[in-house]
């Protein structure tokens, strides 16, 4: 029994908010008026970033009332996510358009996702496009993700997977983790390229050395089952448990997989049912054909604690439909 679930992608924003699993993106003082004294909301700070400084909402809001592009941004962010104080979607889209037209590329990114899911306006991926291509123009990794999610999906352009190739290659190339990882996810279906495995894995390594989950995952999936790489199970269980800690939901049935297996790990029904109801409780399915085998191997008690662990793991990761893994700072 073995699952194989596709890399499986979202278009999103060019901003990358600071959390445990993304490395700070500091704008330079040429981006639209962001200077090296930004001022940072705390929920999007990071131990690692010590130039940053921290302030309250009302020094942010103040930033950005006149005119300060990282302020803005960081305001967009808190909107969209509920943080900020009275403000929604259509809030964020404001600070965003802001920013956007004053040239600075993380919110001119995440411009375009909130016209490309229509969040606070209508959906309108013409101009999603046109933003993409403005942050693009000024060498912005995220952005040459997006356009290639766009031309993988056939949104507002003519599906191409070689223009998708194109556009991941250069989010590769700038070191951008979800481009590395689609860019791998092309070469291991051989979708606009040759198929080449161990082309594959290769840039899974490098999305998932940077501590992305999609990388981590996928390269977990090549080393199960011994493609592009020597087969590993070891391996393959940590990164399907580093991805699944940041709350991906294949690879946490995939890691149940392995626990009720006892592939790479020793055997643990409860671990292994805790994990595939915590995706399942996200909204993932892919996973039921394991949870009555493994209702039969616990016991009451045990099958209780494991429903209470899931709910645990479930809601550590939240369930907004809006992600701040989505959003560049």
């Amino acid at each position: 029994m073995k699952p194989n679930f596709g890399c499986g992608w979202a278009i999103g924003l060019g901003i990358a908010i600071l959390t445990s699993s993304f490395s700070p993106i500091i704008a330079s003082a040429a981006q639209g008026g962001a200077t090296s004294e930004n001022c940072s909301l705390a929920i999007f700070s990071q131990p690692a970033v010590k130039a940053e400084h921290i302030c309250d909402e009302r020094t942010v809001r103040n930033l950005a009332r006149h005119g300060q592009v990282f302020e803005q941004n960081q305001l967009g962010i808190a909107s969209i996510l509920g943080i900020a104080a009275g403000s929604d979607a259509k809030d964020a889209l404001k600070w965003f358009e802001e920013a956007a037209h004053k040239g600075y590329a993380p919110a001119q990114v995440n411009l375009a996702v909130m016209y490309s899911n229509g969040w606070g306006t209508t959906s309108n991926n013409a101009v999603a496009l046109h933003w993409l291509q403005a942050a693009a123009e000024q060498g912005y990794g995220r952005a040459y993700y997006n356009l290639g999610v766009m031309y993988l999906e056939g949104k507002g352009v003519k599906q191409d997977y070689s223009e998708a190739l194109k556009y991941f290659e250069k989010g590769a190339a700038a070191g951008d983790t979800r481009a590395q990882n689609n860019l791998g996810y092309l070469y291991d279906h051989g979708l606009g390229v040759k198929q080449d495995l161990a082309k594959a894995a290769d840039l899974y390594k490098q999305s998932a050395d940077a501590g992305d989950p999609m990388g981590e995952n996928n390269l977990a999936d090549l080393l199960l089952r011994g493609e592009g790489v020597t087969q590993n199970d070891g391996e393959a269980f940590r990164l399907f448990e580093k991805a699944a800690a940041q709350g991906h939901t294949g690879a946490r049935i995939k890691l149940a997989y392995m626990y009720a297996e006892g592939r790479g790990t020793q055997r643990n029904a409860q671990a292994a049912y805790e994990w595939v109801m915590a995706a399942t409780l996200a909204g993932d399915q892919r996973g039921q054909y394991l949870i009555k085998p493994l209702e039969a191997r616990l016991t009451a008690e045990q099958l209780q604690r494991a429903k209470d662990r899931a709910r645990v793991l479930y809601s550590d990761k939240g369930s907004s439909q809006i992600s701040a893994e989505a959003f560049l700072p």
